[in-house]
């Protein structure tokens, strides 16, 4: 009791404001601290002391735990949020499996159309580009204190406006995701079909599959593997997803390197006309804007880690994104240079693993081709749980946001199962869809390398005239006028040299 007289004792008595005081000024940004609010009458009693170390003992429960995010009991049932107990490894796991894969082996075609100097200063600029616009995306999933944007389609709404911000970024997202997947059904299924004749070789007498059963094959195992719960059970899949796409990119250009340079090969550009010589730069620009895909799951993954006042989110997923982009430069340049240096212009338009192939099929051991092909499969198989999540995520949302329950099991499973199905459809009906690697880039650089900057404007709000904000309104701006000449380009492309559009008849 005397500990307790002697602590109210020890408060001293507020001064009574006389007549002559003057008046205080407090400054506008003062006005909510805490360093200036009055401690409550009833605060400065004897009774308050067991008060007063709850409330302490609160605030800092609180700022362990967060900074009382708004929740929406819907994000614990969705696939993409309903765990959030990832981390810098999970982060860059799944960054590196979505940042590099099949899209990488057409990079020595592009250099076909830039050459050695603009291929390499081409290919530089988009790769600091794009991890720009990477590190806006990951600063704004919090930018809004109370509120996390788990979704790309979530923080445009936030930006552009509920209306504006889906039609902006609605169709490249999705289509982004179900375009995605369907070019890796049509790569891998391929790529199960060459590791099976590497295997067989020629002296094998059963009755080889076609190339529809082949990609029946993939997308069955794929939807087997979609079973898994939601994005952080798949960070092992993530992982070996990764793994094998550095392996093989290694094992492709390494291989390639080593058996020298193909007999009269040329680094020069194609001697064409006006026309033909600018749709090959802006097809070989596109095929750089598609190599680096997978800013349109950035979010997600972000979405799936604890964040709190002590310890945000953008630090582990930073790291992870470092990392993991780290590795992505040590395969992409020297599958780059490494293939343009060997195959030069005589390399084909589906790029170095079919160069592989038609080069060095002969003089390479089988072993060697059938576990590249093998890697590949893996890899692939790998990119579609994560570009496919998001597209699981949102028909989820729309049955929770009907129901306002969970997903039962075999509804969810329903829905992987028929998304593989469609996908699988796509990819059947139009096997031609990695042929068209520079019109896929084209339509999707706006969400890589436009619209985060956009944002950061929007959110952020910069100082007007500032250095960040001409930055970000210069390369915003680039970014949707390079989308709109790439697109052009690409069309008239397909139209001014043809495609052959075999639907329904895979090769």
């Amino acid at each position: 009791m005397a500990s307790e007289v002697k602590e109210v004792h020890s408060i001293p008595s507020t001064p009574r404001a006389e007549a002559h005081t003057p008046p205080l000024s407090t400054p506008p940004s003062q006005i909510q601290s805490p360093s200036i609010i009055r401690t409550p009458r009833f605060m400065r009693t004897p009774l308050a002391s067991p008060m007063k170390k709850a409330i302490v003992s609160m605030r800092g429960y609180l700022e362990d735990v967060g900074h009382l995010t708004k929740l929406d009991h819907q994000d614990a049932w969705l696939p993409i949020t309903e765990s959030r107990n990832g981390n810098a490894y999970y982060s860059a796991f799944h960054t590196l499996s979505s940042g590099i894969g099949f899209q990488a082996l057409v990079l020595p075609v592009a250099f076909t159309a830039l050459g050695w100097t603009w291929g390499i200063l081409c290919l530089s600029g988009a790769f600091i580009w794009q991890l720009y616009t990477l590190w806006l995306l990951v600063q704004l999933h919090e930018s809004v204190p109370g509120t996390r944007y788990c979704r790309y389609l979530q923080l445009s709404k936030a930006a552009f406006g509920s209306k504006w911000g889906k039609i902006l970024a609605l169709f490249p997202t999705m289509y982004l995701s179900a375009g995605i997947c369907s070019a890796i059904i049509i790569v891998g299924g391929g790529s199960m079909k060459l590791f099976f004749n590497d295997v067989c070789g020629s002296t094998c007498n059963s009755n080889p599959l076609t190339t529809i059963e082949w990609y029946l094959v993939f997308i069955c195992l794929a939807v087997i593997i979609a079973q898994l719960p939601n994005l952080n059970s798949i960070a092992g899949v993530s992982l070996i997803g990764a793994a094998t796409a550095v392996s093989y990119c290694t094992l492709i250009w390494v291989v390639s390197v080593s058996k020298g340079r193909q007999p009269g090969v040329s680094y020069d550009p194609v001697n064409k006309s006006g026309i033909d010589r600018v749709l090959d730069i802006l097809n070989a620009l596109g095929i750089i804007a598609f190599a680096f895909r997978g800013h349109n799951v950035v979010l997600e993954i972000q979405a799936t880690m604890p964040s709190t006042l002590k310890h945000p989110s953008h630090v582990p997923m930073w790291r992870g994104v470092k990392s993991a982009y780290l590795i992505v430069a040590l395969c992409l340049y020297p599958l780059a240079i490494g293939g343009f240096w060997a195959y030069g212009n005589l390399i084909p338009s589906s790029g170095i693993l079919n160069a592989l192939y038609e080069f060095h099929g002969k003089d390479t051991s089988r072993a060697v081709l059938g576990l590249t092909s093998l890697l590949v499969v893996i890899n692939c198989l790998s990119s579609y749980q994560i570009y496919a999540m998001p597209v699981f995520d949102n028909m989820e949302a729309g049955y929770t946001s009907k129901k306002n329950r969970p997903c039962p099991r075999w509804l969810r499973s329903g829905f992987r199962a028929f998304f593989g199905a469609v996908s699988f459809l796509i990819a059947v009906a139009f096997p031609f869809l990695s042929d068209l690697a520079a019109l896929t880039g084209a339509v999707a650089l706006p969400v890589t390398l436009a619209y985060p900057c956009f944002m950061w404007i929007v959110m952020k709000k910069p100082e007007r005239y500032s250095a960040t904000w001409y930055i970000n309104w210069w390369l915003g701006s680039l970014g949707m006028g390079l989308s709109v000449v790439l697109v052009i380009g690409g069309v008239w492309q397909l139209v001014k040299t043809g495609l052959t559009l075999h639907f329904f008849k895979p090769q």
